[in-house]
């Protein structure tokens, strides 16, 4: 029967410093340390002869270190793709609220221009959507320059005057 309290009052400063060869992180080492005692304990009935102990501990204590570290690094990709998926979701909601918003603010946008007249809804469409100049739209509708101004403002300020009174709810 071994001794553990001996053997482990032996080993552990040996072990602490090839330890100390894969990682900085102190309180690593000791767990894996700890870790390799305890698994040699509770297997002690299953794991038959050991012919050399100091050649058990140490390739136990690497390959629990190599545990360690896959496990962190599955932690952290994990992590990271909770907080990627996270973001795409959060970014997703953010993107269909914009949408609706657009839908609604476009809905409202109409509304208020087709309760404009025929001629200020043509001078509205001819500037903004068709990009037109001024001279192009006095020739197209027939009127001049000043005309063509005074509508234009006109036509904006009844769209103004329609949105303050109901606004868009956004």
């Amino acid at each position: 029967m071994i001794d553990f309290t001996t053997l482990y009052d032996k080993h552990i400063d040996n072990l602490f410093a090839f330890g100390s060869r894969f990682t900085t992180d102190r309180e690593m080492i000791k767990d894996c340390i700890h870790d390799v005692f305890v698994k040699l304990y509770t297997k002690r009935d299953s794991l038959g002869v050991v012919e050399n102990i100091d050649s058990y501990l140490y390739v136990s204590l690497r390959n629990r270190i190599n545990d360690e570290f896959r496990r962190n690094v599955r932690l952290c990709d994990s992590e990271i793709n909770d907080s990627r998926m996270q973001t795409i979701a959060e970014e997703q909601e953010a993107h269909h609220e914009m949408v609706e918003k657009q839908q609604l603010l476009t809905a409202s946008i109409q509304e208020y221009f087709h309760k404009l007249s025929p001629r200020q809804q043509q001078i509205i469409n001819l500037y903004y959507v068709e990009q037109r100049k001024y001279d192009d739209i006095c020739q197209i509708m027939g009127i001049n320059y000043q005309s063509v101004r005074n509508l234009m403002h006109r036509s904006i300020s009844r769209l103004r005057e329609y949105a303050a009174r109901t606004p868009i709810a956004v």
